[in-house]
């Protein structure tokens, strides 16, 4: 019988011994989403456009559209018994001119409005009924002259000015701001790094590998969540310390709807890359999905401007409900219950994207 030498009974006892599990770290999972992580950190342009892009935006029209005291309008008269009357009103900048210099001043835009006499003892009121300063300086200047003819207002009023927090223009803004954030990295980052993959053929290589394709798809969605934390964070405490916009809702609710917003852009992201095999064309696609978004639901103005019969297709758009579930939330303390139809169109978005870009996916 022939000795066993050192080498060989170590080989044997290592080779009954259970495998070693393998760490978190090194899970192809865990390393599809790291690689998606650092694609995106190393691109400065994305880094910009997810980050301080909003921001940027965010300050500009803040500044822009600022709470600041009524305009005062610059109108013109011909003469000096209307000038006196009409500079009762402080709102009013009256300008006295020559009748052919205060027509060619309206005619050029450098007043408002002009104030002239009429017929009979009347007064002419001449401006663009287009122009929404002229119909606020033609308010303004009739009420001077009827006041300054002796009429006493049957009622008396006062003016109460209410400028809270989630009553401004910033208020309604960062809201939207977010929403459109969300859309725009889950689809940008969705779309962009998968039709990239496929046109350098990097897909079809990985398919060869023993990694399950859903890890490879699951993987981006993984690397969405993880960069949410950063990029709502940004927006929201941007919104909070530099303009006070309050927050009035609940934080782990907040974090929820922006979680299942960002779910529902990255399935329609993923539908839109399905089948698309150049950046030019998953970049005309996108456009083409994102476009009508940004301009119906209600980013920078209300969505209610646009007419009636269109809303029920406007409210049915993903960012529609993201940014009025956002809105309730963070402006008027709403809870998921109240913003349950919102999280239904969400999920519904999530739904089927997912499922229609399962079945279309190409891999090659």
């Amino acid at each position: 019988m022939s000795e066993v030498t050192i080498p060989e009974r170590r080989a044997g006892e290592a080779a009954r011994k259970p495998p070693r599990p393998a760490a978190w770290t090194e899970h192809p999972l865990a390393q599809l989403t790291l690689v998606r992580f650092l694609e995106f950190i190393r691109e400065p342009e994305a880094l910009f456009w997810v980050f301080i892009f909003p921001i940027l935006l965010a300050a500009g029209l803040g500044i822009a559209f600022r709470n600041r005291p009524a305009d005062v309008l610059k109108i013109a008269t011909v003469t000096p018994q209307l000038a006196q009357s009409l500079r009762q009103e402080k709102l009013l900048d009256v300008e006295e001119l020559p009748a052919a210099a205060a027509e060619e001043a309206l005619r050029t835009g450098k007043v408002a409005l002009l104030v002239a006499p009429g017929a009979g003892g009347g007064v002419v009121y001449r401006y663009d009924d287009t122009n929404p300063e002229g119909r606020t300086a033609r308010m303004l200047a009739d009420r001077a002259v009827q006041q300054a003819a002796g009429r006493i207002d049957p009622v008396a009023s006062t003016g109460q000015y209410m400028r809270e927090p989630g009553s401004r223009y910033i208020d309604f803004l960062i809201p939207g701001l977010l929403g459109m954030n969300l859309m725009g990295s889950a689809i940008w980052g969705m779309g962009f790094a998968i039709v990239d993959a496929r046109r350098k053929k990097l897909m079809k290589r990985l398919v060869a590998t023993p990694m399950p394709r859903h890890y490879y798809l699951l993987s981006f969605l993984l690397s969405r969540l993880l960069l949410l934390v950063v990029e709502v964070g940004v927006v929201l405490g941007f919104g909070a310390l530099v303009f006070g916009v309050p927050l009035r809702g609940s934080l782990p609710e907040l974090a929820l709807l922006c979680v299942l917003g960002s779910l529902a852009f990255s399935a329609l992201g993923l539908l839109i890359a399905s089948r698309a095999r150049t950046i030019e064309a998953a970049s005309g696609l996108m456009n083409i999905v994102m476009m009508p978004m940004w301009i119906m639901s209600g980013v920078f103005f209300s969505a209610q401007r646009f007419p009636q019969i269109v809303q029920p297709v406007i409210k049915a758009l993903p960012l529609t409900a993201v940014i009025d579930a956002l809105r309730m939330n963070m402006l008027q303390g709403a809870s998921l219950a109240q913003v349950t139809p919102q999280i239904g169109v969400l999920a519904g978005w999530l739904i089927v994207c997912f499922g229609l870009a399962l079945k279309l996916f190409r891999w090659r």
